[in-house]
């Protein structure tokens, strides 16, 4: 194996197994060790792979394990490291891996920012050229910033620690450093940045870090801020302060606002902990040389957190530490040397080496005040000035201006002091003989000895007083309370005790409320049962005045509980979370009716219990209390994430109650909740469920009991159980019509009741989805074997109030032709067919329900919207269906339908459709019928009527029998105007018509008798014979006479009434 990946080609080789081992593999564990072996091998061994295989490597980001996204960015940090050239090519990858909802893996990717913000804007400065490629990648960097710096207000504590971190470094690189800053060669700042960079410029840099450093002040004084954040903040702005002297005021100030208002939210033990670290933090911070001017203020926070005032005075720095760094600060362009050395003896704590120094100076301070006089004085001057330079260096104005200011100038002391201090630099003097040759250290100096003889003197002086003082005093008996007094009863305790705790109660409430607060709650947590019992009522009885101490009392026993602070020694016989319980339920049923108290109180308690949920969701059945009841539970569900499932599920339960009121209140709050998106699996498998249960032969248990409003179970569905599994289901439908599809597949699995009740609640949702609905579409399209009805159903509730759209109409037209022959799938959609399809689908159409085919002729007659066929169209079309296809009878009863729509089938329309009837061959079978009708609905109608009759002879009506009776009979409703259309007809029909209508014979008869001889002689001689009943005509062969012409029409013709509008 090692021969095999000594060379390159083997090398590659194994990478590729093991990307294609790692590519193919479901185990995630696996995965994760390819990832490590490949981070080794392409970053250690062979890094001259590493950008021929990063891509492979990057498609790891896709995967579904949270582990190895962890381990891919741990991968792309080390290969940054080892070759910046590619941090063009992860930084998409880098982004998407923090856009994903994991938190170990967002945790780790701002982890691996730190390090790469920092190599990009190394590489960025240092290169020659920047391609776009490196400039898209900036951009890619600073987008992920964007984000880090906004998760500082994530819902997860680690995500916001990791981001206060990546925040801090930030504000390192993107500021100046102090001039004086021992930096490592490694160590990048604003200063690194050249000012040709283009793509960062250094002053947006550095606005952008002062932003991000306000950003970390602000967050560092939340209310709501954990203890794990807090600790991140304080640590991240004492360091930015240590390394950036300039932002030490505001990190101050922030930790002073801090220190004086720590966040309500600390249990006890955090506060200790936070005050440690505040401790730890300023002890550090004092000893800085640029917190001098705040020392004032660090004192007195670090005397507030324990420090004592001499452990303070041994924090701060001392005088001449702190004259050294000022001296170095003005000299330091000028004089490098003499910094250096003053920074070597500021780095000794060495008492002697001190001593020493300070004994040399004085040595020359002494030496040159003995000999310094005006002539020595005048002979420097002399000496000097001629290797003064022409022009006056700067560092001197600076150096001379400063002894100015400080007030010195002609003073002797002052003067030699200064000289003492540049002979000593200079190493002349006696000053530099002392340290040249220190004294042994066994040997001290005058100074030392004088000193510690001083010391042995004092110690003496106190150690004789203390001889002194040793003389006997004579033993006197202490007095001890228990044997003078009586010990109190347990009931006179007990009673003085809760005496004791009723004045506390009812004390003034003016001043020192906290405290009072403090004492109450400490008593009620840490004594025995009566206390507790006492204190209880007296909250309880008045519990909205008295609702800041109910709180805190329970935020106690909740520490107690949860171990935070000690259990009392009373308490330690019963169980930890008995008193925390007891407490909650006490104050629930208390606030039971008041709806401000128990929803302050629900939402601001550390937790929430399963005997208080219960209580609540009791409150929420009832009628009278459910509007603010359930709007609380909902509030519950937003603003309490830990047990949002509990929370949710509660109000769930709701939406299946027996009350209306309960069950519309609760499905329009989930309605509300529907459109948060990490709510929305829970809210959908429960009313799949109770969708589901449906199906079921019987009811299930859990639609009953108390929390359902139905104590007494059944064996059977009835109308109110399947309402109550339904409505949250369809209510639902319109904000995912998806849900359509489950709907139907239940629908067919369930018996007629149920099935109608679905039908009828489907309207609202339906209605509201509208027809353009591409779910509703395919719902048509597909149409599920047994759920034809509801498919129906749908279809006439979109096209109920208006016109069907064109998809519509295709999909149903596609359905009927193809799948399903059922007729009245076309009713809601008819308006939408062309006139041909309607009169096809007519003969079936016909044959329904006769409710059914009303609406189909109101839809057909435009009630419903515009339509295809007219109605004279529509007469015309029932009169010409093929009796094979529907019967005689069946069409009657159709037309019949239509001609009692009198405001659509108006004198007008009727006359039309006669007309056009008429020049049919062969005749309607129901052509006289629509006559007779017609005519008994308009009888203006009667001249026009006449015409028809004359015209239906010369068709010799008689051949055809329907038509004939119907002919015989109009004529005998029509008398007499029909008389003269009745002699019209040749004598055999005549004969045969008043055989059949034998009360026409008289009148007829009279009718003819009252005919002028010139009248009577355009009246064939065979039909005088059957008016008359005369032998006339049997002694002559029978003649055929022609139906006669216009022109022999007898004189009563004329006086007919006139045609209908438009009919002349």
């Amino acid at each position: 194996m090692d021969d095999f990946m000594n060379t390159e080609i083997s090398d590659r080789d194994l990478i590729l197994q093991w990307l294609n081992t790692a590519s193919l593999s479901q185990d995630s564990a696996e995965k994760l060790e390819l990832l490590h072996k490949l981070q080794e091998f392409l970053t250690r061994k062979v890094p001259n792979l590493l950008p021929e295989f990063l891509d492979n490597v990057l498609n790891f980001t896709t995967d579904l394990s949270a582990d190895v996204k962890k381990a891919l960015v741990g991968f792309i940090e080390e290969a940054c490291k080892v070759n910046e050239s590619l941090l063009t090519k992860v930084m998409v990858n880098l982004h998407m891996l923090l856009c994903v909802e994991s938190i170990p893996v967002q945790k780790r990717v701002i982890q691996a920012t730190i390090t790469i913000y920092r190599k990009m804007l190394s590489w960025l400065c240092k290169a020659p050229i920047i391609t776009q490629e490196m400039e898209q990648a900036w951009n890619q960097l600073n987008m992920i910033k964007v984000e880090i710096a906004n998760m500082i207000d994530s819902d997860n504590d680690g995500v916001r620690t990791s981001s206060v971190k990546f925040l801090e470094c930030v504000v390192l690189l993107q500021t100046y450093p102090e001039q004086l800053e021992n930096r490592s060669p490694n160590d990048f700042s604003l200063e690194d940045v050249p000012l040709t960079l283009k793509i960062a410029r250094r002053r947006k840099l550095e606005e952008e870090a002062n932003k991000i450093f306000d950003l970390l002040i602000k967050f560092n004084g939340s209310q709501h801020i954990s203890s794990a954040n807090l600790f991140a903040c304080i640590g991240a702005l004492t360091n930015i302060a240590k390394h950036r002297p300039e932002f030490m005021g505001k990190v101050v100030l922030a930790i002073e606002l801090l220190h004086s208002n720590l966040p309500p939210t600390l249990s006890t033990t955090q506060v200790n902990s936070i005050r440690k670290k505040l401790k730890s933090e300023l002890s550090s911070l004092i000893k800085h040389h640029a917190a001098f001017e705040y020392i004032e203020n660090i004192s007195a926070m670090l005397i507030d957190l324990g420090f004592t005032q001499q452990e303070v005075q041994k924090l701060i720095p001392k005088a001449d530490e702190r004259r050294r760094y000022t001296k170095r600060v003005i000299q330091e362009e000028s004089s490098h040397q003499i910094s250096k050395k003053a920074k070597l003896d500021s780095s000794s704590n060495s008492d002697l080496n001190e001593q020493l120094q300070k004994l040399a100076t004085d040595t020359n301070e002494k030496y040159v005040l003995e000999h310094l006089n005006i002539d020595v004085a005048v002979q420097l001057v002399l000496s000097t000035a001629p290797k003064l330079p022409s022009v006056i260096p700067n560092q001197f104005k600076i150096d001379y201006a400063a002894f100015m200011k400080m007030g010195h100038v002609g003073e002797l002391k002052v003067l030699g002091k200064m000289l003492a201090i540049q002979l000593l630099e200079a190493g002349i003097g006696p000053g530099a003989d002392v340290l040249k040759n220190p004294p042994n250290q066994k040997e001290k100096s005058p100074e030392v000895e004088s000193s510690s003889r001083k010391r042995e003197l004092d110690d003496d002086d106190k150690e004789k007083p203390n001889k002194k003082e040793r003389v006997k005093v004579p033993r006197i008996k202490t007095l001890k309370l228990t044997e003078i007094t009586k010990p109190l009863e347990k009931n006179t305790k007990e009673r003085l005790l809760l005496g004791a705790v009723e004045r506390i109660l009812l004390a003034d409430k003016t001043g020192a409320g906290q405290l009072r607060q403090k004492i109450i709650i400490t008593l009620a947590s840490s004594f025995n049962e009566s206390v507790r019992t006492t204190i209880l009522s007296f909250l309880l009885s008045d519990l909205r005045t008295h609702l800041d101490t109910a709180l805190a009392w329970l935020f106690e026993e909740y520490s107690i509980m949860q171990g935070f602070t000690r259990l009392p020694a009373l308490r330690r016989d019963g169980r930890l979370d008995q008193g925390y319980n007891n407490l909650l339920n006490a104050f629930v049923n208390a606030s039971a009716s008041d709806a401000l108290v128990i929803s302050r109180l629900l939402l601001e308690v550390p937790m929430i219990t399963d005997q208080a949920l219960d209580q609540l969701c009791a409150i929420c059945s009832d009628e009278n209390r459910c509007a603010w009841a359930l709007g609380l539970l909902k509030d519950l569900i937003i603003r309490r994430p830990p047990k949002q499932s509990v929370f949710l599920n509660a109000l769930l339960t709701h939406t299946t109650h027996e009350s209306n009121e309960v069950r519309e209140y609760t499905i329009n709050h989930i309605l509300d909740l529907y459109k948060r998106q990490n709510l929305r699996g829970s809210i959908e498998k429960f009313i799949r469920l109770h969708l589901d249960f449906l199906r079921l032969a019987q009811p299930p248990l859990s639609l009953f009991g108390e929390t359902q409003g139905r104590l007494m179970g059944t064996d059977s569905w009835n109308d109110d159980l399947v309402r109550a599994c339904l409505l949250p289901y369809v209510s639902l439908l319109p904000m995912n019509e998806t849900l359509i599809h489950d709907l139907a597949k239940v629908y067919i699995q369930t018996n007629a009741d149920i099935k109608r009740t679905i039908l009828r609640l489907l309207e609202t949702p339906i209605r509201t989805m509208g027809m353009d609905s591409i779910e509703l579409l395919k719902l048509v399209e597909e149409c599920p074997k047994g759920a034809e009805t509801l498919v129906t159903r749908v279809i006439h509730i979109l096209t109920d109030k208006g016109q069907p759209s064109s998809q519509l109409v295709q999909r149903v037209r596609d359905l009927y032709q193809t799948r399903v022959s059922d007729v009245r799938f076309l009713i809601p959609v008819l308006n939408g067919l062309t006139k041909k399809e309607v009169i096809a689908a007519l003969p079936k159409l016909i044959k329904l329900n006769p409710v059914v085919v009303r609406e189909v002729f109101n839809r057909l007659l435009g009630l419903h919207g515009d339509s295809p066929i007219t109605p004279t169209e529509l007469l015309v079309a029932l009169h010409l269906i093929d009796p094979s296809k529907a019967d005689l009878k069946t069409t009657m009863k159709a037309t019949s339908m239509c001609l009692n729509e009198k405001q659509v089938f108006t004198q007008e329309i009727l006359a039309v459709v006669l007309q056009q009837l008429m020049d049919q061959t062969p005749l309607p079978t129901l052509l006289m019928r629509t006559v007779i009708q017609a005519l008994g609905s308009h009888p203006r109608l009667s001249g026009f009527v006449m015409n028809i009759l004359q015209r239906l002879i010369l068709k010799q009506v008689w051949k055809q029998k329907v038509v004939w009776e119907g002919f015989v009979k109009c004529c005998q409703r029509t008398r007499p105007q029909s008389f003269s259309v009745l002699m019209q007809l040749p004598a055999p029909q005549l004969s045969e018509a008043l055989n059949m209508c034998p009360d026409l014979r008289e009148p007829l008869k009279q009718y003819f008798l009252n005919f002028t001889e010139g009248q009577r002689t355009h009246i064939p001689a065979s039909v005088q014979e059957v008016l008359l009943g005369t032998s006339v005509a049997s002694q002559k062969t029978p003649e055929i006479v022609p139906p006669p012409s216009a022109d022999m029409l007898p004189p009563p013709l004329t006086s007919m009434e006139p045609l209908p509008p438009g009919m002349e």
